[in-house]
């Protein structure tokens, strides 16, 4: 696999090992089937553009936040709710294109960090 097409194969394994999230999560996420995950994973269909977006905004997160956490603890973020995302959870913004207001925390977070 090659350009484009090899991209959300990689970003899904990535998003597995690296922010702990299991094909279920990513279905439940994209509002799809496990076996379409599967099939994402395989490279052998292309999820919709707007999917792919999702996707990417997810995959640019849980990178950002590989630099602080455990895969566990990734996972446990991405679903816990937010005080500073007004109780939210992360991966609700993210599926309704509000990444940016993520993007902010994790802004925060490394503030702190280099405090």
């Amino acid at each position: 696999m090659s350009g484009a097409q090899g991209v959300v194969p990689r970003y899904l394994g990535e998003l597995q090992e690296v922010g702990g999230l299991k094909g279920t999560d990513i279905a439940n996420i994209t509002d799809v089937s496990k076996a379409t995950v599967t099939r994402w994973k395989q490279g052998s269909i292309k999820p919709h553009t707007r999917t792919q977006f999702v996707l990417s905004d997810l995959h640019y997160v849980v990178g950002r936040l590989g630099e602080y956490y455990s895969p566990e603890e990734i996972r446990a973020w991405l679903y816990a709710r937010h005080p500073q995302l007004d109780g939210e959870r992360a991966i609700d913004l993210i599926c309704q294109n509000r990444s940016e207001e993520v993007l902010g925390v994790l802004e925060r977070l490394d503030a702190e960090a280099y405090v």
